[in-house]
């Protein structure tokens, strides 16, 4: 007979998800996973096959908590500069307010995991890919309405826009200087004209 499992599955595996992103996959070991989740080695196997399985499913939890909300806010309709704006002050927000003590798990995942596992990849590619398709639908509804110029395709834009996200993000760890980063983002603002 199998045994019920005695915690909280998505308690657990936000606290994973806190480790990884302090640390990295390879700086975690299964110790640090243990004191932080609180739930035994034997059960945390048991649960979730092995630490990359636990790796798994802290970057589907980290697509839950921070992709998911961003394509749902890109596909609200709100005015489009107005929005793109939004979302690249909340990403310099989020940074300043951790400073380096987090990094993003998908600039982590990208950095450390992509090049050699192909299951991290396509999770990356999924999350990546969703918040792209979003901002170019955003993007090519505001060329359609005259909001922006279209004098540039809208998947480059979006393009640009994501390698922009991910950029203030690493840059923001290096030094978390809202001046700095907002300065950037308002240049990514302007080169969409």
């Amino acid at each position: 007979m199998a045994r019920v499992r005695e915690f909280d599955t998505e308690t657990a595996v936000d606290a994973a998800m806190r480790a990884f992103r302090r640390k990295g996959y390879e700086g975690t070991s299964v110790q640090d996973l243990v004191d932080a989740t609180g739930v035994g080695r034997g059960s945390l196997y048991a649960a979730f096959g092995s630490k990359e399985g636990l790796y798994l499913a802290a970057m589907d939890r980290y697509r839950e908590c921070y992709a998911v909300p961003l394509v749902d806010l890109l596909r609200g309709g709100a005015p489009a500069r107005e929005l793109l704006r939004e979302v690249l002050v909340a990403t310099v927000d989020g940074v300043v307010r951790d400073g380096s003590r987090q990094s993003c798990l998908i600039v982590g995942a990208t950095t450390e995991r992509v090049a050699h596992d192909a299951r991290v990849a396509a999770h990356v590619r999924a999350t990546t890919s969703s918040i792209e398709d979003a901002l170019r639908d955003v993007i090519a509804e505001a060329q359609e309405s005259g909001q922006l110029p279209s004098a540039r395709d809208p998947r480059d834009l979006a393009r640009f826009l994501m390698v922009t996200m991910q950029g203030l993000k690493v840059m923001g760890a290096v030094n978390p200087d809202r001046a700095s980063l907002m300065a950037a983002a308002e240049a990514a603002l302007a080169a969409l004209d």
